[in-house]
């Protein structure tokens, strides 16, 4: 609910839409479904008294519905109300600004690849967590992000990731501004909406002295390994389901780049995934602790599309490859770019699900 009594200690976002032909007659709370408003945001919005307004624009009369009192225009409208040409529609996303965590500001000079006004999608380095832990207070992404809205001299903000990533990989993390961002955004993974696409490095050949295929499909279930907190395996019995597909390119010193898409997002799967098959992450500390050519867990999410959540566009966004796993390859970044394209063209309709 926004209605609270210190107006300053509000963060604000005003949305506007011009009513057109196409959307003449139809009711305030259809129009912003079809703009992909959840249930919950509509409800703060009814709760609101502020949150709507409605004004005449270049309209010439309101819109008549049936023997539905006409209300004046401003602030205040009622969701139920059907909407004419011209009209202006204001929507306003309104809370209070109480960070999610007593968080410290740390200086850290993040990646940014994308920022407007409803969300920011960065570039998270190997290393770094999302979230502050007990052994990690002051190294996490939250608190690096603290630091940067402040050092801008923006607001403090809700700490809402979107896409949450293992500490140890790197690569595009989005990051939403407010509420309806977060809100849609989040609706959106569990719809299976935001593709991914991960480069690895891998064994080539194996464990077992095998060659890679160049394409597979890994469908393994996936569990806790003797009821640990962190550790995962491949579980049949009890495990959940989990899907990877793969690439392989090829291989240079016993190295090869692979990209993956996910099937299901399974905490590990790739890291389990790869291994299960012969072929681990060297550099794993988890899974393959092999440290004479990689000293990191050399896993990267590398692409991500998705639609605006508040404009529709389309969203294409790559982070480079980690230099110094790419210098292991025998790859530029453009041609890498390149064969994640045609990696995404064999597998249309594949995507991840969180």
């Amino acid at each position: 609910m926004c209605y609270i009594k210190d107006m300053e200690n509000l963060q604000k976002r005003t949305l506007t839409y011009s009513i057109t032909s196409g959307d003449a007659g139809d009711r305030i709370q259809d129009f912003l479904k079809h703009r992909r408003f959840p249930k919950a945001v509509l409800s703060q919005l009814k709760r609101n008294p502020d949150g709507i307004c409605l004004e005449a624009g270049e309209a010439k009369e309101p819109y008549r519905d049936g023997n539905m009192p006409i209300f004046p225009y401003g602030k205040g409208q009622p969701l139920f109300r059907r909407m004419a040409e011209g009209e202006i529609l204001q929507v306003i996303i309104c809370e209070e600004k109480t960070p999610s965590l007593q968080l410290t500001p740390v200086p850290c000079d993040l990646d940014v690849i994308y920022e407007d006004e409803d969300l920011l999608v960065v570039n998270k380095p190997a290393g770094m967590s999302i979230h502050p832990s007990i052994r990690h207070y002051e190294d996490s992404l939250a608190n690096a992000l603290l630091y940067r809205t402040r050092s801008l001299g923006e607001e403090d903000m809700v700490f809402r990731c979107i896409n949450r990533l293992d500490k140890e990989t790197s690569g595009l993390t989005i990051l939403a501004k407010h509420m309806l961002s977060a809100a849609i955004l989040s609706q959106d993974v569990s719809r299976h909406e935001i593709h991914r696409t991960y480069v690895a490095l891998v064994e080539n050949p194996g464990e077992d002295g095998k060659v890679l295929d160049e394409t597979g499909k890994i469908d393994l279930p996936i569990g806790r390994a003797d009821a640990s907190a962190i550790l995962r395996c491949i579980d049949p019995k009890e495990g959940q389901p989990a899907v990877t597909y793969y690439r392989s390119l090829p291989q240079r010193e016993g190295i090869s780049p692979v990209l993956l898409k996910l099937g299901t997002g399974r905490t590990h799967q790739i890291r389990v995934h790869m291994k299960a098959i012969g072929h681990p992450l060297p550099g794993d500390y988890l899974y393959h602790p092999v440290y004479d050519r990689v000293k990191r867990v050399p896993l990267h999410s590398i692409r991500l599309t998705f639609r605006h959540p508040v404009t529709g566009e389309m969203l294409d966004l790559f982070a480079p490859f980690p230099q110094e796993l790419l210098d292991l390859t025998d790859l530029t970044q453009e041609e890498l770019k390149a064969e994640i394209l045609n990696f995404s063209k064999l597998f249309p309709g594949v995507v991840d699900d969180r």
